[in-house]
């Protein structure tokens, strides 16, 4: 059995041969780039000093090649526009050198200037004459937005400025996703997870909008917040308008890649927090969900791609509405958050969402535990969640910066070991 074929039984809910795994099919399951080289260095896949291309600036991820994707037992690549968070291509790579001593590839408008105090600025589209949209900390691992919000004017908001970044997508990059998804079905056996953009209503990573060099409307985390309540007419509008787009942006895709994806990342934006959900079913049901359903209906009427929603934190209340609104596939499952055990949402909602992550606790269990409490925790779970398949093995959202790298092996050397069909009794 190939990984697409693992894969797809996966999703619908069937027992492969083994459970199928994602590393770096999306922005949100991937690794740290310090990590990837690690992993690379114990792994003798590379001789030492060789660099790693950082493949998602924004968070620092590193690219997962075909050496790493086969020694580790990859089933999922990712399909997404050429361009990456702060607006520019991923070509053109040069040498840099992460605030930790790692050597990196980054993208040539990775065009960086240090502050004094040693913090690292990022330029929207590489453009230093613009204000600068994101900022490393000195010794951070990854950049935080730049919040660059013009005064806000109520008398005249226009929906239009918080649409700018929503535009049909262009002849360039419908033929490179066509390009893309026809190397990666032919040249590999690897699933293909869609992440084309465009529907990811309110999410706050896209609202200061990090790849725009003067970005309008409301633009300030705690600003857009607030105005899902205080003006909420405003937000429902630029959804709606949003919605439109994105699925005609959809029809095209769909269009040039056709059934090589298996599923498309529809949002990554948050509903959970740590504790609860961060709004309640009903505010979810009245903002969101309309627009979920229209995208999630279109998908299932239109194409044989499976809907997946990443949202963080304590969402077990939200999960019947997610499911409502058409959603496939349920990812990061953050295990650690409130009301999130593992066992009570198999049983829950096993039959209708595929579970994409909860593999092994990226807060606490994989960086800070001992190779035997990772592989037991990973083994815990393929037991619950794989149970009659509807799983996809990843860890809780991305691995991050100084995770042991005796950790990340003990978790992939668990999988192998315990992720074979019929599942041992565990």
């Amino acid at each position: 059995m190939n990984s697409r074929e693992r894969v797809q039984l996966s999703l619908n809910h069937r027992q492969a041969d083994r459970v199928p795994v994602d590393l770096g099919g999306s922005a949100v399951t991937g690794m740290h780039v310090n990590t990837v080289y690690g992993l690379r260095q114990a792994l003798r896949l590379d001789a030492p000093g060789t660099p790693v291309k950082v493949v998602e600036p924004y968070q620092m991820l590193g690219e997962i090649r075909p050496d790493l994707m086969e020694r580790l037992g990859i089933d999922v690549v990712g399909l997404g526009r050429p361009k990456n968070l702060f607006g520019y291509r991923n070509e053109d790579w040069k040498p840099w050198v992460t605030p930790q001593g790692i050597p990196v590839l980054v993208p040539g408008a990775f065009n960086t200037a240090p502050e004094p105090n040693g913090d690292v600025l990022m330029y929207p589209e590489g453009d230093k004459s613009a204000p600068p949209s994101g900022r490393m900390p000195r010794d951070g691992f990854y950049f935080d937005t730049i919040i660059r919000q013009d005064p806000i004017d109520d008398d005249h908001l226009n929906v239009e400025d918080n649409l700018e970044e929503f535009e049909p997508i262009s002849d360039d990059d419908l033929n490179y996703l066509a390009q893309e998804a026809e190397r990666l079905y032919t040249r590999t056996d690897k699933a293909i997870l869609g992440n084309f953009g465009g529907t990811a209503f309110g999410d706050i990573a896209l609202v200061p909008a990090p790849f725009m060099k003067h970005p309008k409307g409301i633009r300030d985390v705690a600003e857009w917040y607030m105005s899902t309540v205080s003006r909420r007419d405003y937000v429902y509008e630029v959804f709606d308008l949003q919605c439109d787009i994105g699925i005609a942006n959809l029809e095209k895709v769909w269009a040039v890649v056709s059934d090589r994806v298996s599923a498309v990342f529809v949002t990554g934006t948050d509903f959970g927090a740590q504790n609860g959900p961060f709004i309640s079913p009903r505010a979810y049901r009245d903002l969101y969900q309309p627009f979920h359903r229209r995208v999630n209906d279109w998908i299932h009427a239109h194409t044989g791609w499976k809907s997946f929603i990443h949202s963080c934190g304590s969402v077990r209340a939200l999960i019947p509405d997610f499911i409502a609104a058409g959603f496939d596939i349920l990812n990061p499952v953050q295990t650690s958050a409130a009301n999130m055990a593992p066992a009570e949402l198999k049983r829950e909602f096993g039959e209708a969402v595929t579970f994409w992550g909860g593999s092994v606790d990226t807060q606490r269990t994989l960086p800070f535990g001992t190779p035997d409490e990772v592989q037991a925790e990973v083994r815990e779970r393929i037991r619950i969640f794989g149970a009659g398949g509807g799983f996809v093995f990843n860890p809780i959202h991305n691995v991050q910066a100084q995770t042991p790298v005796e950790n990340v092996l003990a978790m992939f050397d668990a999988v192998r070991e315990y992720g074979r069909y019929p599942l041992a009794q565990l």
